[in-house]
């Protein structure tokens, strides 16, 4: 049963990872062995050169950069909004408490599109768009990570939390001095998750940013693809750029996946 088992999950991520790998092959063939696929799986001769092509086609330095910096700062700031808030709704009493909390995980349940028109309009009124700041107060909150977070607080001993008041520690302190060393696989799961999502967001930043100089990746891919109406038939070099788009996410989950995986079995102290 264990090697079936293990042959099962062998074979399940090997097809989750024949995207990838097709890309970054694809990206070293030459357009004639690319539109031969699946009779030529392997490049006779590597081009190397094609991802150095498309890294100097294509200001992809600025664009990777661009998405990092954004999807790092809204990564920050949810992590900050949302331990606060998970922190009110299981540490404080106040009225309504659970009304609240059910109208927020409603929100959860709204397309996202459906939130575009009147976001848009309020960011034109804040005049915050075609810039970094509106993309950022867009996407300050994350009902995700209000739910992740007081799942994990609610699993730590409420003695713990008792005794820090007992001793005179103020609610902030709490947070992040007890809860949040209690709690750094789920903080590290949202982290994650959030940066990726946030990397890989094309539809939102590319409604209120125009500005090719604050382009994102993704639209920079999609810049790349487009660009003179040339590269898109010159598959091979698309491949590369989205090869070179994808590395950072491989890295960042190569050094977080021991805590990503940790955050996904468990999250804190079981009380």
């Amino acid at each position: 049963m264990t090697g079936a088992r293990h042959a099962a999950l062998i074979g399940f991520s090997l097809l989750m990872a024949f995207p990838f790998l097709w890309m970054a092959l694809s990206a070293l063939k030459t357009n004639e062995e690319l539109w031969n696929f699946p009779e030529v799986w392997l490049p006779a001769i590597p081009q190397w050169h094609n991802f150095l092509d498309a890294w100097n086609s294509a200001p992809f330095g600025q664009y990777i950069f661009n998405s990092a910096f954004t999807a790092l700062v809204i990564v920050l700031v949810q992590t900050l909004n949302s331990a606060m808030i998970a922190y009110a709704f299981t540490h404080l009493e106040f009225k309504g408490k659970n009304l609240l909390f059910s109208l927020i995980l409603a929100t959860y349940m709204l397309p996202a599109a459906a939130t575009y028109v009147p976001s848009y309009i309020m960011l034109a009124d804040l005049n915050m768009l075609d810039s970094y700041k509106g993309l950022i107060f867009s996407n300050a909150a994350s009902v995700f990570g209000i739910f992740l977070f007081r799942q994990a607080f609610l699993q730590i001993h409420r003695e713990v939390i008792e005794a820090a008041k007992i001793d005179g520690a103020s609610h902030w302190r709490i947070l992040w001095k007890i809860l949040f060393p209690l709690s750094k696989p789920s903080f590290a799961t949202f982290g994650l998750i959030s940066f990726v999502s946030m990397y890989n967001n094309y539809l939102w930043p590319s409604l209120i940013i125009k500005d090719e100089k604050l382009l994102l990746i993704t639209a920079g891919l999609r810049q790349f693809f487009v660009q003179e109406g040339a590269y898109g038939i010159k598959w091979p070099l698309v491949m590369a750029a989205s090869t070179l788009a994808v590395i950072p996410m491989l890295l960042l989950f190569i050094i977080a996946q021991k805590w990503f995986i940790k955050g996904l079995s468990d999250s804190g102290v079981k009380g």
